[in-house]
C-alpha cells in the first residue's frame, strides 16, 4: 500500500472519528442518566479486513500465534462476502473497555453502535460472574486483558522463535491445551498460578519406593536398567493404590497441569512437562478463565445491550428523525437472524422482567384497595382506566424547546426533574429538542417511559392470571390501605422495573436467568416450543411448548458454556497413575467420536493412559421396526461406557450400571450459582 492510500485512510477514519465525537459523548451521558455504570470505553474506526481479524482474535489486536485464527478469519469473511452478514462492531471486556466501529457504517448504524456498546460496558462492569477473574488480585479493579493477551502472545512466539524449540511441537501443544479450554470451573474465582508439585501423597509414594529400593543395596546403574517408572509404579500398586483427588474437579487444565507429564515417544514412556509446555498451559487456562464469563452470560450481555440500545435510539430518540429508518432496519436484521438469537430471547427475557415486575408493583397498590381483592380484582377494575392513569404526563411525554417552562411549573414530584440542566435548557444553553433526557433524572427518564404504557405491552396487565393474583394478595403487607383506585396508583414505584433490571443485571449467568424468568407465560406469549429428531420416521417434529420441556432444552444448551462437564475422578486410576475422567450425564450423550479424538489430546498432557467413564443411550435396530410399525418412539436403554486410550488405540467397552451410576443427574441438571451465592 502506497503512502498516500495509508494516509488517505487515516484521515478518512479521522474524520469519522471527529463526527462521532458528540454522539459518543451524549451516548455516555444518556447511559449514566438511565443508571447504567459502564467502564470508560475507547472507540476506534476501522475498515471492513480490520473487522475481521478482530472478530477472529475475539476482540483483541494481539494474540499468540496459531492457525485457529486463521481460520475463524477465513470463516468470518466469507459470512460478510456470502453469508449476508455483517459486523457493525466488537467491543471487549476490559477496563477501559475498547470498541471498534466499521467506518463503513452509517450515521444511525454507528449510534445504534455506541449505544449498544455502552450497555455493554456496563454489564461488563456490574455482572459478577465477570468479577470471579480479578477477584482476590491487587488490581481487582482493572482487568487489563489487553495487556495479559499481548504478554502470552510474546511468550509464545519467543518460544516458536526459540532454536531449541520445534515451533510446530509449540503449536501442537497449544491443539491439546485448547481441546480442554471449556473443561475449567468457571463457578470459582481465577486463581493464575498453581502449585505443580502434586498432593502430598505423591511425595509419600516417591519416598517408600526410595526406602524400597535402599533395602535391596543396588548400585544406580541397576536402579536405571532395572528398575523403570512402569515397573516402580506397580510395585507400589501391590502395597495398596492411592486415589486422588478427594473429590471430582472440574477445571480439568488446572489438574494436568499440577500433575500431568509429556509422552515421550522414543522413551515410550512419560517424561516430566519441559518448562514451555507447563508454562503454555498457564497462559492457555488464565485465557479461558477470562473468556468464560461472556460464554456463561451470552443471551443475557447481548440482551441487555439490544434492551438499552433500543430504549436509547427508539424511546429516547437518539437517532435522528433522518436516521430513523436506518435505525429500524438495522435493529430488525439484528434480532430476526435464525437459530437460537441471544439478541432476540435475551431482550424478549429483560423486556418480561420489566413488565412483570411493574405489574407487580401495580397489583399490590390495586390490592390494597378498600372492596378489592384478589378473588374480585379482575372484576371490578377497569384496566383501560388504570392504563391510562398510568401514562406518563403530558410534560414528560413531550419535552421541546417550546414546553420547557411547561414542564418547570408542572405538577410533578420534585425528584423527576433534573433542576440545574432544567435551568439551562431554560436558558438556551442545553439543546432540549435534541436532548429532551438532559432535564430529567433516573426516576423521571423510568416515568417517561414506563413499560406497561408502551404500544406492544397494553395488554400484558390484564393478562396476569388468578393464580398470580392469589400469590401476590396471599403475601401481602397490608401496611397501606387506599380508599380508590386513583389514590392507590399515585403511590406506584416507577422505577421498580428499572430497579429488578439492575438487580438482576448483577447476579445472574444465562442459566439461572432463564431458569427464572423463562415461564409459560412467556413461551406462550413468544410461541417457543421444543422439537426432536424421530429414529421411527428419520424427520424432525414439534415435541412439546409446556414450559418445563422448552426450559430443559434450552438450559441443556446453556449448560457449561453448552459443552459436556467433565471432571477427573482419579489421578491413579488402575494404581498405574492413569487418568479417570467422568461425564456428568445429564440426560445429553457424548458424541463418541469426538470424544476419541479429545482423549487423544488429553493423553498428550497426562503422558499415560486416559480413561472416560460415561453413559450413552442405545436402541436397537428391531426395536427401531417396532415402533414404525406402532407409529411410536423407540425406547432407549442407559448403558455405562468406559472410553479408554493408552497412546496407540481407543476401546470402548461397557461397564456395569453400578460403575457410572454416581455420574447419572437425578434430574435434568443444570450448572447454576455457587452453593454460597444462594439465598
Amino acid at each position: 500500500m502506497s503512502k498516500r492510500n495509508t494516509n488517505a485512510d487515516r484521515f478518512r477514519k479521522q474524520a469519522i472519528a471527529t463526527e462521532l465525537e458528540e454522539p459518543v459523548t451524549e451516548a455516555r451521558n444518556l447511559a449514566i442518566k438511565l443508571g447504567l455504570e459502564p467502564y470508560p470505553v475507547n472507540y476506534w474506526i476501522i475498515d471492513y479486513d480490520e473487522m475481521n481479524e478482530l472478530i477472529a482474535y475475539g476482540g483483541f489486536q494481539s494474540r499468540y500465534p496459531h492457525w485457529r485464527w486463521g481460520m475463524q478469519y477465513d470463516r468470518q469473511q466469507k459470512q460478510g462476502q456470502y453469508g449476508g452478514g455483517k459486523a457493525f462492531e466488537i467491543v471487549n471486556n476490559d477496563n477501559p473497555a475498547h470498541a471498534f466501529l466499521q467506518e463503513s457504517n452509517t450515521i444511525a448504524d454507528q449510534k445504534a453502535v455506541i449505544t449498544h456498546v455502552e450497555a455493554h460496558s456496563d454489564f461488563f462492569a456490574k455482572n459478577e460472574w465477570f468479577g470471579l477473574f480479578t477477584s482476590g488480585r491487587a488490581d481487582e479493579e482493572q482487568v487489563n486483558a489487553a495487556a495479559m493477551l499481548e504478554r502470552h502472545a510474546r511468550a509464545i512466539d519467543e518460544y516458536m522463535s526459540d532454536p531449541e524449540i520445534d515451533r510446530a511441537e509449540v503449536e501442537k501443544w497449544i491443539d491439546h491445551c485448547l481441546s480442554l479450554e471449556d473443561n475449567i470451573d468457571q463457578h470459582q474465582v481465577f486463581e493464575r498460578r498453581l502449585d505443580v508439585d502434586g498432593p502430598a501423597v505423591t511425595a509419600d509414594l516417591d519416598e517408600d519406593l526410595a526406602e524400597k529400593l535402599d533395602e535391596l543395596e543396588l548400585s544406580d546403574e541397576i536402579k536405571g536398567e532395572v528398575f523403570d517408572e512402569e515397573w516402580l509404579e506397580h510395585l507400589e500398586g501391590e502395597d495398596g493404590g492411592v486415589t486422588f483427588p478427594e473429590v471430582p474437579q472440574k477445571d480439568v487444565l488446572a489438574f494436568v497441569r499440577e500433575h500431568g507429564k509429556q509422552y515421550d515417544p522414543e522413551a515410550e514412556r512419560a517424561v516430566e512437562m519441559e518448562e514451555w509446555q507447563r508454562d503454555v498451559l498457564d497462559m492457555m487456562r488464565a485465557e479461558a478463565y477470562y473468556f468464560a464469563a461472556q460464554k456463561m452470560t451470552k443471551v443475557m450481555n447481548e440482551g441487555w445491550a439490544a434492551y438499552w440500545e433500543s430504549t436509547m435510539m427508539t424511546d429516547e430518540g437518539f437517532a435522528g428523525a433522518d436516521e430513523f429508518m436506518n435505525y429500524a432496519d438495522h435493529m430488525a436484521k439484528v434480532l430476526a437472524s435464525g437459530g437460537l438469537n441471544p439478541y432476540s430471547l435475551g431482550m424478549e427475557l429483560w423486556e418480561y422482567v420489566e413488565n412483570t415486575t411493574n405489574r407487580q408493583e401495580v397489583l399490590e397498590h390495586l390490592l390494597r384497595v378498600e372492596g378489592i381483592s384478589w378473588r374480585n380484582l379482575t372484576d371490578v377494575v377497569d384496566f383501560d382506566d388504570v392504563r391510562d392513569q398510568l401514562e406518563p404526563p403530558t410534560e414528560l411525554d413531550s419535552i421541546t424547546s417550546e414546553t420547557i417552562d411547561d414542564l418547570a411549573t408542572a405538577d410533578v414530584p420534585d425528584d423527576w426533574l433534573d433542576h440545574e440542566a432544567l435551568e439551562l435548557a431554560r436558558e438556551g444553553e442545553i439543546d432540549v429538542d435534541r436532548y429532551p433526557w438532559k432535564v430529567l433524572t433516573y426516576e423521571g427518564l423510568a416515568r417517561r417511559h414506563y413499560s406497561l404504557v408502551k404500544r406492544q405491552n397494553r395488554g400484558f396487565l390484564r393478562r396476569v392470571n388468578q393464580n398470580e393474583l392469589e400469590r401476590i394478595g396471599r403475601y401481602l403487607f397490608d401496611d397501606a390501605r387506599y380508599s380508590s383506585v386513583e389514590e392507590a396508583l399515585a403511590e406506584v414505584n416507577y422505577t421498580a422495573g428499572w430497579d429488578r433490571l439492575f438487580d438482576v443485571r448483577e447476579s445472574h449467568n444465562d442459566v439461572t436467568f432463564l431458569d427464572e424468568f423463562l415461564t409459560q407465560e412467556f413461551i406462550t406469549e413468544n410461541n417457543y416450543f421444543t422439537y426432536e429428531h424421530s429414529k421411527a420416521t428419520g424427520q424432525f417434529h414439534v415435541a412439546s411448548d409446556e414450559a418445563d420441556d422448552v426450559k430443559k432444552k434450552l438450559l441443556l444448551q446453556f449448560t457449561n458454556f453448552g459443552k459436556p462437564t467433565i471432571a477427573v475422578y482419579d489421578g491413579n486410576y488402575n494404581n498405574a497413575n492413569e487418568l479417570l475422567l467422568g461425564h456428568q450425564y445429564n440426560g445429553v450423550m457424548l458424541d463418541l467420536g469426538k470424544a476419541r479424538e479429545t482423549l487423544k489430546r488429553i493423553f498428550e498432557l497426562w503422558g499415560r493412559p486416559v480413561n472416560l467413564l460415561t453413559i450413552v443411550k442405545e436402541v436397537n435396530e428391531h426395536d427401531i421396526e417396532v415402533a414404525k410399525r406402532r407409529n411410536r418412539e423407540p425406547e432407549a436403554e442407559e448403558q455405562g461406557k468406559l472410553i479408554r486410550y493408552d497412546g496407540e488405540q481407543v476401546t470402548i467397552e461397557d461397564v456395569r450400571w453400578d460403575t457410572v451410576e454416581h455420574l447419572a443427574a437425578d434430574d435434568v441438571d443444570y450448572d447454576t450459582k455457587p452453593e454460597d451465592w444462594l439465598a
